[in-house]
């Protein structure tokens, strides 16, 4: 397999990039390291708004574990889910997660779910700690994109703008080269290529543009939960654009991608939510003028 990566219209070429590293015998994937880090740059996050929120951040360290554990699972059941034709022959390749295969809504879903059931044991609110999460969410995203970099995988179809991404047609799946990718295949001194959308950085600079905007808003606040409501609005815009594009897509039917899917319906939910409580609490204003 051929390891380069580049970004030929930025005049960026790397000529060796590994899928894994070897320490003391042991191959250990970078995609996992992305993972690890992302994971361990989230915690920081929250724990920094908990802190600034009035909240005790170590509320956060204990939560981290469950949210780890069942968000990682709910991840990868979620992706299991519709590419069971790829695992029903093999049943064990479903727990090899050295190659990828986890997604980022069955992780959130899990997520809600496991912060739901977690703030009501510890009489917390519930709505608090999402607007606290989700500053990890965002961080912890933007690092671990780059898992799917180094796994060359995650990708758009063909471009030639300025971020187009090369890739040898030997280091990536055979499934994620779609028929126009096929058609616009490079040769260069006998070695095929493909030149795509790199949608993991795409979702990687959005989502850092998003948490800036939601660190920048947390001043304003007006309710517990907006803030996750906006991080919702804003993912699901920028996730419904971004897999209209990519090749590798979870599909519900034959034209229907399931996180295209689910990116609508958050921002639907989302936004009626937003307007809602915007309405609602100017009544409230209203009332208190009164």
């Amino acid at each position: 397999m051929d390891y380069q990566i580049s970004f030929p219209n930025l005049h960026i070429w790397l000529d060796h990039v590994g899928k894994n590293i070897s320490i003391f015998g042991f191959s250990i994937a970078y995609y996992g390291i992305c993972i690890a880090i992302a994971m361990l740059a989230g915690l920081a996050a929250a724990r920094r708004y908990a802190k600034i929120s009035g909240q005790d951040p170590e509320l956060y360290l204990d939560l981290s574990l469950y949210l780890m554990v069942f968000g990682i699972l709910g991840a990868r059941i979620y992706y299991v889910i519709f590419r069971w034709k790829d695992y029903q022959g093999n049943l064990l390749s479903i727990f090899n997660l050295r190659q990828g295969g986890l997604a980022v809504y069955g992780g959130i879903l899990a997520g809600v779910l496991t912060i739901f059931l977690y703030a009501g044991r510890k009489k917390e609110n519930a709505f608090q700690m999402l607007d606290t999460v989700g500053f990890g969410l965002l961080i912890g995203q933007v690092i671990g994109r780059w898992g799917n970099f180094f796994n060359r995988e995650v990708f758009g179809g063909y471009t030639n703008g300025l971020l187009a991404m090369r890739l040898p047609v030997s280091a990536v799946r055979a499934r994620d080269i779609t028929k126009e990718l096929s058609e616009h295949l490079i040769t260069a001194d006998g070695i095929e290529y493909i030149q795509v959308h790199p949608t993991f950085l795409y979702e990687g600079i959005w989502n850092l543009c998003l948490f800036f905007l939601l660190w920048k808003f947390k001043e304003h606040k007006k309710y517990e939960g907006q803030l996750f409501l906006i991080y919702l609005l804003g993912y699901g815009v920028g996730r419904f654009w971004i897999e209209g594009i990519r090749t590798d897509q979870l599909m519900l039917t034959e034209h229907i991608a399931v996180s295209q899917l689910l990116a609508l319906i958050c921002v639907i939910a989302s936004s009626g939510m937003l307007v809602f409580m915007k309405q609602k609490n100017k009544k409230m204003e209203d009332a208190n003028e009164k």
